[in-house]
């Protein structure tokens, strides 16, 4: 059953986003809706901002203002819990009838982490596999698994120049 659910768009008034994730979150508690209703997520980013007095401030900004996404199960009761939460005014889809995500979508949002294995480390030459440099090797100077990223120096026009790559975006060179 849980491979049913899908990552749905709901669109809210600007603003109430948390306030609709968590009286949804409220909903499918009382009425027991967790197989039906799975995630509820507000993406969100951390920015820096620069006050008026000079200081930087991280500040958590949300991605989609007005949006919230839900991981569920599309059925007439799932469907009405969350229409009729208060500061929701519908799903994404032509006529308010809820289109799910793509699997490309999903991914390009970077919603559902997906696990990436790598077979390369620091020091390692790699050859980039995507993108606008691919077709080039380089040597990886830093890894961030948590956030899918590896910085490889890459030489062009007798220069090297640092990339920021997606993990997957790289393989080792034989």
């Amino acid at each position: 059953m849980a491979d049913e659910a899908k990552w749905y768009v709901v669109h809210t008034y600007s603003g109430y986003e948390n306030k609709v994730a968590s009286n949804l979150e409220k909903t499918v508690e009382n009425r027991q809706l967790q197989e039906l209703i799975q995630e509820i997520r507000v993406p969100t980013e951390q920015v820096t901002e620069i006050t008026e007095d000079g200081r930087r401030k991280e500040v958590e900004r949300k991605i989609f203002p007005g949006y919230v996404i839900v991981k569920m199960i599309m059925t007439d009761e799932s469907w009405y819990a969350v229409r009729n939460i208060r500061g929701c005014t519908g799903f994404v889809g032509p006529s308010s009838k809820p289109v799910p995500l793509t699997e490309t979508e999903v991914a390009r949002l970077g919603i559902e982490q997906r696990e990436i294995e790598v077979s390369y480390k620091v020091g390692d030459s790699v050859n980039i596999t995507d993108g606008p440099l691919e077709g080039f090797i380089g040597v990886v100077e830093e890894m961030d698994p948590e956030k899918n990223r590896v910085r490889v120096m890459v030489s062009m026009f007798g220069r090297d120049t640092p990339v920021e790559l997606e993990l997957d975006q790289a393989e080792p060179v034989d």
